[in-house]
């Protein structure tokens, strides 16, 4: 058995009004990120997590934000198709680990709909996806809240 590991980083400004997904989810915030898509953090973390393991690259190289086709695009569906890739090429999910880095609001109560989500579109079981939340102590642009970011490790084995 052949098995991978890909590692996958995102990070977005954030804004006052704007909506926050996170896991393909809505998360209750009066701030949300700013970015071409919908500015899911965890998502795209995953995405680049699944495309590394298998060397295909990155985010920016399949869904460029210079092209408007992805503008507001649900990430659930560029993740789903990200799979898609992984999988043409022999691959199939082992584990995923993720962490979110936010300083508010408190996410902990949303992570099994976040981990339930990722799962469905990914067709895979709920118990081989891990979300976890963490603040920055008020440190950075994470802690000042300016900002949110989220890592991805994606096992692959085919």
């Amino acid at each position: 058995m052949i098995s991978r590991v890909g590692f996958g980083y995102d990070a977005h400004r954030l804004e006052k009004g704007r909506k926050l997904i996170i896991g393909g989810i809505e998360i209750e915030s009066e701030h949300g990120a700013i970015a071409h898509s919908d500015g899911d953090v965890l998502l795209h973390a995953i995405i680049d997590a699944l495309l590394g393991a298998a060397a295909l690259g990155d985010i920016g190289t399949h869904f460029p934000d210079s092209d408007n086709s992805f503008k507001n695009i649900d990430s659930k569906v560029l993740l789903k198709k990200s799979y898609e890739l992984v999988m043409k090429e022999g691959y199939k999910i082992a584990n995923i680990d993720t962490t979110i880095c936010l300083q508010a609001p408190k996410l902990i109560s949303y992570v099994p709909e976040m981990q339930k989500t990722i799962a469905k579109v990914l067709n895979i079981s709920g118990n081989m996806v891990s979300v976890k939340c963490t603040t920055t102590e008020r440190m950075g642009f994470v802690g000042t809240g300016e900002g949110i970011a989220a890592y991805a490790v994606v096992g692959l084995n085919a």
